[in-house]
C-alpha cells in the first residue's frame, strides 16, 4: 500500500496532518486506540483508495464476504470532501462501541451525505468494524465472526 507522506497534506478525515494522523495506521506502524480512531481511518482509506486496509480492518469473519471490487469503485468514484463525527459510544459494552458519522462525499453529480451508525469490536487489541451490510447465514449458535471465542449470539450478534 502507498500512502502519501507529504507532512504538509491535510488528513481526509479532518484531525491533522496525514503524516500524524491517519498515515501510521494505513502503514500499518500503529493501531487504533479507539473506535473512533478505527473509523476515521476508514473514512481516509475510502478517501486515498486503501482498499487492503479497508478489507483487513472489517470483523476477522466478514472479510471473506466483502467484495473488494465494488468497494474498490465506490472509493474511486466519489470525491471524498469531509467527515463529521456525530457521537462516539466506547463503552456499549466490555468490547463493543459505537460511532456515528456524517461522511460528506460528491458523487460526480451532486454533494451526498452518508449517514451511519456503526458498530466495532475489540479483539485482540485491534479494533474492527461490524459490517451490517453483507448477506452472511448465520447461526445463533455459531462462533462470533470477530474471533473472540464466544458464540455469535453471545457477542456481535446484537450490533448486526
Amino acid at each position: 500500500m502507498k500512502a502519501e507522506m507529504n507532512a504538509d497534506k491535510q488528513c481526509p478525515c479532518g484531525q491533522g496532518a496525514y503524516v500524524d494522523c491517519c498515515a501510521p495506521l494505513h502503514l500499518k506502524n500503529s493501531v487504533a486506540k479507539t473506535a473512533e480512531q478505527l473509523m476515521r481511518s476508514r473514512y481516509s482509506a475510502f478517501a486515498l483508495q486503501h482498499i487492503d486496509y479497508l478489507i483487513e480492518t472489517t470483523a476477522l469473519g466478514q472479510q471473506q464476504y466483502l467484495d473488494r471490487a465494488a468497494i474498490e469503485a465506490w472509493s474511486q468514484q466519489n470525491d471524498w470532501l469531509k467527515l463529521d463525527v456525530i457521537q462516539h459510544q466506547p463503552k456499549l459494552d466490555k468490547t463493543h462501541a459505537l460511532v456515528e458519522f456524517k461522511a460528506h462525499y460528491h458523487d460526480g453529480k451532486a454533494r451526498q451525505i452518508h449517514h451511519e451508525q456503526s458498530y466495532f469490536v475489540l479483539h485482540d487489541q485491534h479494533w474492527y468494524f461490524l459490517d451490517p451490510t453483507l448477506e452472511m447465514s448465520m447461526t445463533m449458535k455459531q462462533p462470533c465472526i470477530c474471533g473472540s471465542g464466544k458464540k455469535f449470539k453471545q457477542c456481535c450478534a446484537q450490533f448486526l
